[in-house]
């Protein structure tokens, strides 16, 4: 099997909440005499895909075919999001365009590769009953259109993934047995029933279950029975959990489990390294490759987009040639 060319046979569906990352840079040389504040002579302006188009980039950078469902505003930073989905060959079928609601976006501002502030843009409030249905119809088209090998679910919080919806669309894809991955957040947290991969973080798991884990003193134990706790909820077979540096930890329904730790990086920004984690777990799951295998190249690829500025796609090639290292 060659995992990196069997990529390119597969097409995944991802339903979520998109955000349009804006990056304004520049330099600062003097204090604001208005207000004690750096003053940023403006260079660059940068928009970029993120959120569950960013899991798009992701998958479309492993060579999969990606197909993305979500919402955008009726404003200006909704159509800048639709023309980066042209510029990146990316199809806008799946966008639907609600009024009076806001496109997420984190407007960052940096000085020498250093971020100042951030600040959002964003409706929070979950989508319309109307829009809800518009989504649903989309989701059934691609599904039975394009033949999908794997569903990944991107929540942000942002309120495309309402309770309803999440119901509404397990329901329909388990009826066509196609296996589906979780990012979740908080919200809904323990909505996603029977699915296939859950994929948390340790500051998810403390506030979706209600636990204390420590983010970087955390125990094997605690970790298993966290697992075994999401299992029980959501009746799911895998749980994946991130643990930052400290690298990635996969447990099965069937109470296998392997700790896969964290490379050396030289790290610039963890923004979207969780896109990029699910986007390849889930293609490997696609394929029916081992746990070792799934968390591995997950973890591989996690890694070395922090080692970037700011949202990127994992580079195929660069992870082809890491986790060949890493198997010898």
């Amino acid at each position: 099997m060659n995992i990196f060319k069997d990529f390119n046979q597969l097409k995944v569906l991802i339903v979520g909440d998109i955000i349009l990352d804006h990056y304004i840079s520049g330099a600062v040389n003097r204090i604001s005499p208005e207000a004690p504040v750096p003053v940023v002579l403006v260079q660059n302006e940068d928009f970029r895909l993120g959120g569950a188009a960013n899991v798009a980039l992701n998958i479309q950078a492993l060579g999969a075919q990606a197909h993305l469902v979500s919402v955008v505003g009726d404003d200006i930073r909704g159509k800048i999001f639709v023309e980066l989905l042209k510029e990146k060959k990316l199809a806008q079928t799946g966008i639907f365009i609600q009024k009076n609601r806001q496109t997420t976006t984190k407007t960052r501002i940096l000085a020498k590769s250093q971020q100042l502030v951030r600040y959002d843009r964003e409706t929070i409030a979950e989508i319309t009953p109307e829009t809800e249905d518009l989504l649903i119809e989309q989701i059934d088209h691609i599904i039975q259109a394009h033949k999908i090998d794997v569903v990944i679910f991107q929540d942000y919080n942002k309120g495309v993934l309402s309770p309803t919806l999440i119901n509404r669309s397990l329901t329909l894809i388990r009826r066509h047995k196609i296996p589906t991955c979780i990012d979740p957040k908080k919200r809904n947290f323990l909505q996603f029933k029977n699915c296939t991969l859950f994929k948390p973080n340790l500051r998810e798991i403390n506030e979706g279950l209600s636990k204390s884990i420590h983010e970087t003193k955390f125990t094997i134990p605690q970790l298993i029975e966290a697992a075994q706790e999401i299992h029980q909820q959501l009746d799911n077979q895998y749980t994946l959990i991130t643990l930052g540096a400290k690298g990635l930890f996969m447990h099965a329904q069937t109470g296998e489990y392997c700790h896969i730790h964290g490379q050396e990086r030289q790290v610039a920004d963890v923004c979207g390294a969780g896109d990029t984690v699910i986007s390849t777990a889930s293609l490997a799951l696609s394929l029916g490759l081992d746990k070792q295998v799934i968390a591995t190249l997950a973890n591989i690829a996690g890694g070395q987009v922090c080692e970037h500025l700011g949202v990127v796609p994992v580079n195929k090639k660069d992870l082809a040639l890491e986790y060949d290292k890493y198997k010898n």
